[in-house]
């Protein structure tokens, strides 16, 4: 009898508790060493079916350490911040994600101790105080890429962060500008950033690219320009001069001969000097900020009766919109925008520059036909841009 009972239990063992409750104990798989289950037992048999179950994960590799999630959660996701490869801009905004979302609610609590439950009432709790909803969003993301990963090291068996449709909203629809009142923003803004207005909507270029710009980036005659570079702005003020994020980043854009006096007219008076001299600078000759021209951009939508929801960047919206009426693919939207591929091994390729000019030519068609002119004015003097 006492062999077969042996026989039984060769994996562990069970024991009552002076409380009358049942304990199991279990050989570590790491150290072989006999130790505790979390749980107690109301009866023998319970006890003995979850030692079972615990021998069957072991066996099955299933089994995670419980004192493995035991760590704080504001140390881990430190530790797992700074093991990734970030450009500057994005480690300072996971950091103020972290800061102001995650830790004050999570941070002193263990790894495992962050349940789906919990994880709930903390999405609820930001909602409720106000935070907007795509901060919310970026937050409740950075939480599950760091729960996975608690995962992949086996700290917990599953990621907690399950909430349905959590990882994204929906983005509301931006204003878009007319052509006539692209133009008339445009007449209206200080003399400086006449140009940058008009680059800007029918270039659909990002601010940063365009602070980037340099007069050998820009070939008036071809009606090209090349993205290469893109300026990014810390929340001190510190100003990093980058490459794009992905290779869909470096590309020729093409722009209408309409708005090619304008910049003839802003090479002439605004630009740096020399062809490594910035395209656009500041107010007092510096690098081009936002900052720089905030106040005018409001000044002149509202002289040019724009809506006062109609943000800079709903510049670049505007374009995208007019080169789509005007028939361009999907595929030659998301090159003009510098936009990566869907596909799984993300292959860029550049679409044909002349194709990119035919965009271009329609979008200018478009211009004059709302404008009420006839023919695009010519170019003359003009210096001659190359890719670096």
């Amino acid at each position: 009898m006492a062999n077969n009972k042996n026989n039984r239990r060769r994996f562990g063992s069970v024991r009552r508790l002076p409380s009358g409750r049942w304990q199991i104990r279990y050989p570590d798989p790491v150290t072989g060493q006999l130790r505790p289950g979390e749980k107690t037992y109301d009866t023998k048999t319970d006890a003995e079916i979850a030692l079972s179950v615990l021998e069957a994960s072991i066996v099955e590799d299933r089994w995670t350490d419980p004192d493995a999630g035991k760590v704080k959660f504001a140390d881990f996701a430190d530790k797992w911040l700074k093991e990734r490869k970030l450009e500057a801009t994005t480690r300072e905004r996971y950091e103020g994600v972290l800061r102001l979302h995650i830790k004050p609610t999570l941070g002193g609590r263990f790894v495992s101790e962050i349940t789906p439950a919990r994880v709930r009432s903390w999405r609820t709790g930001l909602l409720e105080s106000g935070v907007g909803e795509p901060t919310v969003v970026k937050a409740y993301q950075m939480l599950r890429a760091i729960m996975t990963t608690a995962v992949d090291d086996e700290m917990i068996k599953r990621n907690p962060c399950r909430i349905k449709g959590a990882d994204s909203y929906d983005v509301p629809e931006r204003p878009t500008l007319s052509v006539r009142e692209v133009y008339a923003v445009a007449d209206a803004i200080q003399p400086q950033w006449r140009a940058l207005v008009l680059l800007t909507a029918f270039t659909t270029l990002r601010l940063g690219e365009l602070a980037a710009l340099r007069r050998r980036h820009v070939d008036l005659d071809a009606r090209l320009l090349w993205v290469r570079r893109n300026q990014a702005e810390l929340s001190d003020g510190t100003l990093i001069d980058k490459a794009p994020k992905s290779k869909a980043g470096y590309r020729p854009v093409a722009f209408p001969a309409d708005i090619v006096p304008a910049l003839v007219h802003h090479l002439d008076r605004h630009a740096a000097k020399g062809q490594d001299g910035h395209f656009f600078v500041g107010p007092r000759g510096g690098r081009l900020r936002r900052s720089n021209f905030r106040d005018d951009w409001i000044a002149a939508t509202s002289s040019a009766g724009v809506s006062p929801e109609a943000h800079f960047h709903d510049l670049r919206h505007t374009g995208n919109n007019l080169a789509a009426r005007n028939g361009a693919s999907t595929r030659e939207l998301t090159t003009r925008m510098g936009h990566s591929t869907t596909r799984a091994a993300l292959i860029y390729q550049h679409m044909n520059s002349d194709r990119d000019r035919e965009i271009a030519d329609r979008m200018g068609e478009a211009v004059r036909r709302e404008l009420g002119e006839q023919d695009p004015p010519e170019a003359s003097g003009t210096p001659v841009a190359r890719p670096d």
